[in-house]
């Protein structure tokens, strides 16, 4: 199973492109009249990034990747889907930005892609679709120029210990083995009509800091957040406006962490 994890993903990732683009999640219509996806979390990290060379890793059909774009940057986003990749160079072109966008597996990327970049970027829901952080790490220090920058926002760790419902521990909060298990519907709309198998991994904190450190990263800023700027978990409830909480834990448990980690110049 954990062989042919990348085809199982990318049928699953393939499946779910199309009721994403209809869903109120994604808010289609409006982010092609100018609404940004990105998040207060990412952007503060992000600061100003006007004529910045961005690599976008795992950037399903590229909203974030555009956001970036309209911001001034010179963006490029890849992910392992083909559908999103195709969904993110219409979307692009609807938007008449300059986003560039290629379909290839994160650990494969330095085969495919002869660039360094002013910052490399990841958020929301991209590493648990990843067996090896060690691998993760290495190849974004490759792409990373001297000096240049790494910002990651994601949910945190003990988010994924729970089950469904939020209601016991069911998985390891360690990288102990993959979980493979077959859901319904998408966290971007819970009654679509899709029934998909897929294969994760559970990853700690220290699991990714130290493989960025190890990656030849200093880490310069990390937080932890008790809210998530979306409404991605079952039974979550809106306390501020764009800040969800689930109900029974309160503001307990982290929902989010957000890093910056710089590549070593020399």
């Amino acid at each position: 199973m954990e062989e042919n994890y990348l085809e199982i993903n990318k049928s699953s990732w393939n499946a779910k492109v199309e009721p994403h683009l209809k869903s109120d999640f994604y808010f289609v219509d409006e982010f092609l009249k100018g609404r940004s996806s990105l998040n207060s979390v990412e952007l503060e990290l992000l600061g100003d990034i006007t004529g910045k060379s961005i690599l976008h890793l795992q950037c399903h059909f590229g909203q974030d990747s555009i956001s970036l774009s309209r911001l001034g940057a010179k963006v490029t986003g890849i992910d392992l889907s083909d559908k999103a990749i195709d969904a993110a160079k219409d979307l692009a072109q609807q938007c008449h930005t300059d986003t560039e966008f290629i379909c290839s597996d994160v650990y494969d990327l330095p085969n495919v892609l002869d660039q360094k970049f002013d910052m490399v970027f990841t958020s929301y829901g991209t590493i648990g679709w990843l067996p090896d952080l060690e691998k993760w790490a290495k190849v974004i220090s490759h792409f990373l120029k001297p000096g240049g920058q790494f910002i990651m926002a994601e949910f945190h760790p003990v988010v994924w210990m729970f089950d469904d419902d939020f209601k016991g521990v069911a998985y390891n909060y360690f990288n102990e083995k993959p979980i493979v298990e077959t859901y319904e519907g998408t966290y971007a709309d819970f009654s679509a009509d899709i029934v998909q198998e897929y294969v994760m991994w559970n990853h700690s904190l220290a699991e990714v800091l130290q493989n960025l450190l190890n990656g030849g990263l200093v880490l310069k800023e990390f937080q932890e957040l008790d809210w998530s700027p979306y409404p991605c978990f079952k039974h979550v409830e809106e306390f501020e406006k764009g800040k969800w909480r689930i109900p029974q834990f309160g503001n307990k448990i982290p929902l989010v962490y957000a890093l910056t980690a710089q590549k070593k110049s020399s």
